[in-house]
């Protein structure tokens, strides 16, 4: 409860003041200023909702990506898994920000990526990755994807192979097995990698600051200006309470379309 109190609580109070504040930096007033977040939300909606299709789309090609990896280790992996899994957090071990300035080398307009993909004509002979929606995305996809993978392994690792053993001995398919018994029982991995990967993808800035352009901004950028160049530390505040309600409605209507109850209960 300490630990609450110190680091959230307090820390989200002076936000919240501050977000009702008025005035010009360094002197704020606090002067119930609602209107802050009516200016908040009609200034910058474009960024709003830019950060959720791209969390959202770097989410499902996370998911895409990590549920056969961790199906892989932790049915295939045997004795290797931990070797496995220490690959998969080995990016960890460096700082995020070289992990996406490695991605800028690796989209870079003469790069090998690019340059295979005009051979392939996948590209146009003008075309680039760099600065695009794209190299964003991959970013994003990149830099949470073991935290997709993690919750996937540990659910899919607690099932029960008598299970599926069952399943076949009762003449189900390998698909149909996956489908009724695999599937269901690890939803709630599905549901924590979802979470984990979707709630810091759609506050981050970095991403789009490095790999893209003003145009391919997120609110995370705006947030990040408005407190460190523009100074204006109540409309950041604002924006950071608005981004924090609008996860926060996000959460709870996919934890209710899911049933998180069901998943906590059968996890």
């Amino acid at each position: 409860m300490a630990w609450l109190l110190v680091f959230f609580v307090l820390p989200l109070w002076y936000l919240g003041k501050m977000s009702l504040s008025s005035g010009l930096f360094p002197t704020f007033t606090f002067s119930w200023a609602w209107g802050n977040f009516r200016d908040a939300i009609s200034s910058y909606q474009t960024q709003f909702i830019r950060s959720g299709e791209y969390a959202a789309v770097a989410t499902i090609i996370a998911l895409i990506v990590s549920y056969p990896l961790a199906y892989w280790i932790a049915f295939r992996g045997g004795k290797w898994k931990n070797l496995f899994l220490l690959l998969v957090i080995s990016p960890f071990f460096v700082t995020y920000l070289i992990r996406t300035l490695a991605w800028e080398t690796i989209l870079a307009d003469d790069g090998v990526v690019v340059n295979t993909l005009k051979h392939l004509h996948i590209l146009p002979p003008d075309g680039r990755l760099l600065a695009t929606s794209v190299a964003v995305i991959a970013g994003i996809t990149y830099n949470f994807l073991p935290f997709m993978v993690l919750p996937l392994y540990v659910s899919l690792e607690q099932i029960d192979h008598r299970l599926i053993e069952a399943a076949e001995d009762l003449y189900a398919s390998a698909p149909r097995a996956f489908y009724r018994v695999t599937l269901p029982l690890s939803l709630p991995g599905v549901f924590a990698g979802v979470l984990l990967t979707f709630i810091p993808a759609a506050g981050d800035f970095i991403n789009a600051q490095l790999l893209g352009t003003p145009r391919q901004y997120m609110i995370g950028n705006v947030i990040q200006s408005e407190f460190l160049a523009v100074r204006d530390y109540p409309t950041a505040a604002a924006l950071s309470f608005v981004l924090m309600a609008a996860i926060l409605v996000i959460v709870l209507i996919f934890a209710r379309a899911l049933g998180t109850e069901r998943l906590t209960v059968g996890a």
